[in-house]
């Protein structure tokens, strides 16, 4: 080892000395350029964002007008501006700082590094801005989106008993026939929450080889306005902006049939109160070719047919366990658990609620801080008595159901409607009755032919069934009924007693198990009474005036016996007057005949053995009822312009 020689490398010194010189003279440079390049910076930047600024302006304009999207590469060419404008505004913050300490203070060893630090940064921002704005220019700025568009909707956590109601709406919407699907029915029934789950299967399908394009939701709702569909819809499909709002209607409908018809869509229309024309929004029509689906909600099922559905799908009420299942979610486990009394009174609650969601869920809540059952017994006095005075109901309730009745088109329409209120809950209404009852009442003109207001009275129930206010109750006997939901007549009432002119016109008691007439705060106010199948068994003279009463249907009092002259003599507006199936009734005062108003009167399957001799002067009697009359005596003679009179 000790014969080796170590031989190390030679390096020329003038080689060593060139080589410190030119990294000296770089360092150099940054700090003499400074200033010069400061200004090169600041003008490159000025280049970079005007360049930006017409990209932008053709992004837009893509994004707009065309329904496209921006293209990633200009996403990150975008995004690397703003990052580098960044620290450039950190940079040229400094700048007055640094050109001082060069201009003063240059000499110093510590200064001179701090310039070379400060001109060596400005020097790479300089080049990186050039190189920035060198690639800044696109042939293409946006292209048609890569992936499905669409949004999954939240739910509640408490839907109970659709399953079923949805598997048949999605395997009807999924038949290749079907382009166009309309789900009908009550307000708060749940067709908004039908709705909502298949937009979530529909979204489910987005990324699937088979599956939409593009899911689109729009919220209609009363207020019908083109330009605010055509508004949402645009947003979703890409359309935004000032440009294009500024658009008329038939150029906007245009822009979204050009991008709709080459894509795979589905509409969902929430809320439809009367047709939509879907041509004038730019909607291109479903087929079985083009796979497109739209589907709407509506309470009318006349807006089903309207918008071209062959097979509307109505939304029912849930069944009884279906319901009580939901009430008892919305209760909570722990309430119901409290008192072993609660669950029992809980189903008289849950009952009150027909079945429908809206009324479950609100009423379901409020009960679940419930912890006595005192309090229970009282929630069912109360829904039994008038369940507008029931917590949240009307609030959160009455004000919903209340929409269907604010879209009738009419005032008689509407007031035909708060009449059928006046029968019993749950009630079969014979439409020929009920009819009988509204031309005599006014509200069908039936002076000129018979047939044609009783054609249009059945016109009536037509409209409030499609409107999902009544329902058809089917036939019986030769006759044809309807009914009306529960809820729906507590919002009728509501609205006849709390919200018309006259709070207090109506008076309903009907089925409620009175011995005798009710007290009334103000008899001046009552209009329309009803005191139908109740246990009433006298009528006396202690009662106020009611000069404002039209209506009184004292029907199926079983124990009724007597009714005072003086009772009558207290309504001189009186045009309907129904007694019967009063089968302990066997006589009535003379002093009916002062009722010089009245139009309609029922005595069918009472036991009155004569008629008094003054009926003779109710001169503007339409309709007298006296079938079914075993006991009545022979010989009646009556003289006035009766359009219906049924004798046994």
């Amino acid at each position: 080892m000790g014969g080796c020689v170590s031989v190390q490398p030679q390096v020329p010194c003038d080689q060593v000395l060139n080589h410190l010189g030119s990294c000296f003279c770089r360092k150099l440079k940054y700090i003499q350029n400074l200033k010069k390049n400061l200004v090169a910076l600041e003008t490159a930047m000025e280049d970079l964002k005007a360049v930006r600024s017409d990209l932008l302006r053709k992004v837009h304009a893509a994004e707009e007008g065309g329904g496209l999207q921006r293209l990633h590469q200009i996403k990150v060419w975008l995004e690397r501006v703003e990052s580098i404008e960044s620290q450039f505004n950190g940079l040229y913050s400094t700048r007055d700082v640094e050109l001082k300490r060069l201009c003063f203070n240059g000499a110093g060893p510590k200064n001179l590094r701090l310039n070379y630090l400060y001109g060596k940064r400005v020097f790479k921002m300089l080049n990186m801005v050039k190189d920035l704005k060198s690639k800044g220019f696109f042939e293409e700025v946006a292209s048609p989106a890569a992936r499905a568009v669409g949004e999954e909707r939240p739910l509640t956590p408490t839907v109970v008993g659709q399953e079923t109601m949805l598997e048949k709406a999605w395997n009807h919407l999924m038949d290749d026939e079907t382009g166009i699907m309309g789900l009908y029915g009550m307000g708060g029934v749940g067709k908004t929450t039908l709705l909502t789950q298949i937009n979530n299967k529909f979204v489910d399908m987005c990324d699937t080889h088979d599956g939409v394009f593009i899911v689109i939701w729009v919220v209609v709702s009363g207020d019908l306005q083109l330009h605010k569909i055509q508004h949402r819809i645009g947003n979703k499909i890409g359309y935004k902006g000032v440009e294009w709002k500024k658009k008329k209607e038939n150029q906007k409908a245009l822009d979204i049939f050009n991008f709709l018809s080459k894509k795979r869509f589905v509409l969902l229309l929430d809320d439809i109160w009367r047709k939509v024309d879907l041509t004038e929004i730019g909607i291109p029509n479903p087929t079985s070719q083009n796979g497109c689906k739209i589907v709407f909600t509506t309470r009318s099922l006349g807006v089903c047919t309207s918008m071209g559905v062959h097979e509307p799908m109505e939304v029912r009420c849930l069944s009884t366990n279906d319901a009580w299942d939901l009430f008892k979610k919305k209760v909570g486990q722990n309430t119901l658990d409290i008192h072993p009394d609660i669950p029992k009174i809980a189903r008289k609650v849950a009952g009150a609620c027909r079945g429908l969601p809206l009324a479950l869920n609100v009423i379901g809540e409020t009960m679940s801080c419930k912890k006595t059952t005192q309090e229970w017994y009282h929630a069912v006095d109360v829904l039994k008595t008038y369940a507008a005075d029931f917590s949240d109901v009307k609030e959160k309730i009455l004000p919903i159901l209340k929409y269907s009745y604010d879209n009738l088109e009419g005032e008689n329409v509407k007031s035909c409607f708060l009449y059928c209120s006046l029968f019993p809950e749950d009630a079969l209404i014979d439409k020929e009755r009920v009819i009988d009852y509204w031309i005599c009442e006014g509200f069908i003109d039936g002076v000129e032919s018979k047939e044609r207001a009783v054609n249009q009275g059945y016109e009536i129930l037509g409209t409030l069934v499609c409107a999902s206010l009544l329902q058809e109750g089917g036939k019986y006997d030769n006759k044809s009924y309807v009914r009306m939901h529960d809820v729906v007549r507590e919002m009728a009432l509501w609205i006849a007693s709390d919200l018309e002119k006259q709070k207090g016109s109506y008076i309903v008691r009907a089925g409620v198990g009175l011995n005798e007439v009710p007290k009334v705060h103000n008899w001046q106010l009552v209009t329309r009474m009803s005191l139908v199948n109740n246990k009433i068994k006298e009528i006396d003279e202690s009662h106020h005036e009611c000069p404002n009463l039209t209506t009184l249907l004292l029907q199926n009092n079983r124990c009724l016996v007597t009714i005072s002259g003086e009772f009558f003599r207290s309504m001189p507006r009186l045009v309907v007057l129904d007694l019967s199936w009063n089968v302990e009734l066997k006589a009535l005062p003379e002093q009916i005949s002062e009722l010089v108003s009245l139009r309609y009167l029922d005595l069918s399957e009472s036991n009155i053995v004569r008629l008094p001799v003054g009926l003779q002067k109710l001169k503007r009697v339409m309709h007298l009822n006296l079938e079914s009359m075993l006991v009545l005596s022979k010989g009646l003679f009556y003289g006035g312009p009766l359009r219906r009179r049924t004798i046994a």
